[in-house]
């Protein structure tokens, strides 16, 4: 629970608000008799002011009035001063009638008493906030001259409001010339005395204008609250002709609290324009999951494991574990969470997931209750490099936490996935199914055999941004070096997504999974939204630098990588497909295989890997992944034709 810190400026707030009451009672009888009203009542003011403090002091602490911060007041603060005076007046005065039969008090004084009580109390803080946001001009409406660098606004909602009061404060270095907004029906109205200069499509012709005024803008920014994909990009490409910069507003909720009165924005990212409509997911349900539960992250230290050691520590763990080979990602991810939540259990484990023996001596060390699998190699060209590192990690590492979870009694693993997995045309994609296969074969066998030990929820999803090894730090590098941007086909496209939202969605998909039957063996697929061509997703890139794409920054196309294919597929043909009661995760119902099959070629498989038998391996891997072999087949065939 939060601890709500006392202030000296809570306290004389509080101080201030009570000692009003008496104030305002006397105040009433004063003005009600006029002169004479001293010597009519002052004997009993004493009294009644030893009546009124309690009284007010209680109301004033319940409405939480004294923990309002005096220069944000807003007509909330407003409506509970309103309740707060109601309060103090509808028990006092019957109180006082009980007393002295409300003995030299005129009936009207009630009435009198309430309307001066909420003047009193508000008063002071509509004077201050008309004080604090630019002096008189805030009342008369002269705006503040700031000598700041000239932008423009878009949105005139809220967070235009907000940012033009701090301007007027003089918390900003920004002199906002005035407002776009795509709302027609907002030209020609004015927010703190900037205007409505008019909509999107008039942007060129806006800038022109101000600019023949000496008035031209250096930058543009985003204020509205809610940044929609499509507005963005629109925004970018006609800023781009313009020589105009974009950056938005990071946090109006901070501002519209109070929290902060700095005025801080930041550059557009890849992530608002390819953002996604917010999920409204099962908090509830995640923390049932979570809370006062052992949890183990493999893969701890990757961009996937170390968004997840992030979320469920907001969860409340009993204990957490984060296993990791690489000895420095541990570390850094280890330092986030003791800085983020110091009091938080947690054990660090170096760890390989190949290695069966460290992995049982993990597991009956911390016990874990849940397992989130996120240890893998997904670079697709080192993985076609390196086939047989891929099957060891990918197969018989999964193999190995997969068996341990059930020799030890965890209640649900989740197995990290991947796109690649569907119709793979790689080695990654290939050992990903593989994969899939395995925990999907020990969930069936469970059920068949009544005697269910662990749950394994399989979650499939595409590229996340930012992710180590993807695209957008290859051309953030690559635009700092002054390009050219390299793209290996036209046409190449992958589903993007963020990876807190893939995060979220993980745990989503776990926390409604368990302990049901209705989805043993089947797969959660995310709903990744449409493709993106990664050609398009350079280009904005350099648009967002401040440059101009072919210009500026050139696109370079190197050609297809061995095992890279043009587009990727969250479902196979074959796999039927439901909705699920997860706004975003829809469920697969692939191919199984037995258990026991698969356990016998698993360990050929890991025979041939681990003696490095490279052309075995690849051999057994494209018979146990019938679509590998198949996409292979179909690449030859399209490499003689173009031959």
């Amino acid at each position: 629970m939060k601890r709500t810190r006392t202030t000296w400026k809570t306290f004389a707030s509080l101080i201030y608000d009570v000692a009003m009451a008496p104030v305002a009672f006397i105040g009433a009888l004063l003005l009600r008799y006029g002169v004479a009203g001293f010597e009519k009542t002052s004997h009993f003011w004493l009294e009644a002011s030893a009546m009124l403090l309690p009284i007010a002091f209680v109301a004033v602490y319940v409405s939480g009035l004294h923990r309002g911060v005096w220069r944000y007041v807003s007509t909330r603060d407003l409506a509970s001063i309103l309740r707060a005076a109601g309060l103090i007046v509808l028990v006092f005065f019957p109180l006082l009638f009980a007393y002295n039969r409300l003995e030299g008090v005129p009936r009207t004084v009630p009435f009198i008493n309430y309307f001066l009580l909420v003047a009193l109390i508000a008063a002071p803080r509509l004077l201050l906030r008309m004080l604090t946001e630019g002096g008189i001009g805030a009342v008369t409406g002269r705006v503040r001259e700031t000598g700041g660098m000239p932008v423009l606004l878009v949105g005139a909602g809220r967070g235009a409001e907000l940012f033009l009061r701090e301007v007027d404060r003089g918390q900003t270095t920004y002199d906002p010339l005035g407002i776009i907004d795509d709302r027609s029906g907002q030209v020609g109205r004015t927010i703190h005395g900037r205007a409505v200069l008019g909509s999107l499509p008039e942007l060129g012709a806006i800038v022109d204008q101000l600019a023949a005024r000496g008035r031209r803008p250096q930058r543009v920014i985003v204020t509205k609250r809610n940044l929609e994909p499509e507005l963005l990009k629109e925004l970018l490409a006609r800023t781009e002709d313009l020589a105009l910069p974009i950056s938005r507003l990071p946090d109006i909720g901070a501002l519209e609290a109070g929290v902060t009165s700095k005025v801080v924005v930041r550059e557009i990212e890849v992530e608002d324009l390819l953002g996604r409509p917010q999920k409204a997911l099962d908090r509830d349900a995640m923390r049932a999951l979570v809370t006062g539960r052992r949890v183990l992250v493999t893969g701890a230290g990757g961009s996937i494991g170390s968004e997840l050691v992030r979320q469920i520590s907001a969860l409340e763990p009993s204990e957490l574990a984060l296993a990791e080979l690489s000895e420095f990602a541990l570390y850094t991810i280890d330092q986030e969470v003791s800085e983020r939540f110091p009091e938080m259990p947690r054990r660090m484990f170096l760890a390989d997931v190949r290695d069966a023996g460290r992995v049982e001596h993990m597991f009956e060390d911390f016990s874990p209750e849940i397992v989130f699998h996120a240890a893998a190699l997904k670079h697709v060209p080192l993985s076609e490099g390196n086939p047989d590192e891929a099957v060891l990690t990918n197969v018989i590492g999964t193999r190995c936490v997969a068996d341990a979870c059930i020799a030890h009694g965890v209640g649900v693993m989740v197995l990290i996935s991947t796109d690649k997995a569907v119709n793979p045309a790689n080695v990654m994609g290939a050992t990903k199914r593989l994969a899939e296969a395995y925990a999907q074969s020990l969930d069936i066998a469970q059920r068949q055999g009544g005697n269910r030990r662990t749950q394994f929820v399989t979650v499939r999803f595409g590229n996340v941004l930012g992710s180590t090894g993807s695209v957008v730090p290859l051309f953030q590098r690559q635009l700092a070096n002054g390009g050219p941007l390299t793209v290996t086909h036209p046409d190449i496209t992958r589903y993007f997504m963020t990876i807190r939202e893939a995060v979220e969605l993980v745990l989503a998909s776990a926390a409604h999974s368990d302990g049901r039957d209705d989805k043993t063996g089947r797969i959660h697929v995310l709903d990744m939204g449409d493709p993106v061509r990664i050609q398009d997703l350079a280009r904005m890139m350099i648009r967002l630098a401040g440059l101009v794409p072919d210009k500026d920054i050139s696109l370079e196309f190197t050609g297809l990588r061995p095992g890279e294919k043009l587009y990727e597929e969250l479902l196979h043909a074959s796999e039927e497909l439901s909705e699920t009661e997860i706004d975003g995760v829809l469920l697969a119902s692939p191919r199984t295989a037995d258990r026991a099959i698969l356990a016998r070629a698993l360990d050929e498989l890991a025979g041939h890997a681990g003696a490095r038998r490279t052309e075995r391996t690849l051999s057994l891997l494209r018979d146990l992944v019938p679509e590998y072999r198949q996409q292979l087949e179909q690449i030859e065939r399209d490499a003689a034709r173009q031959g």
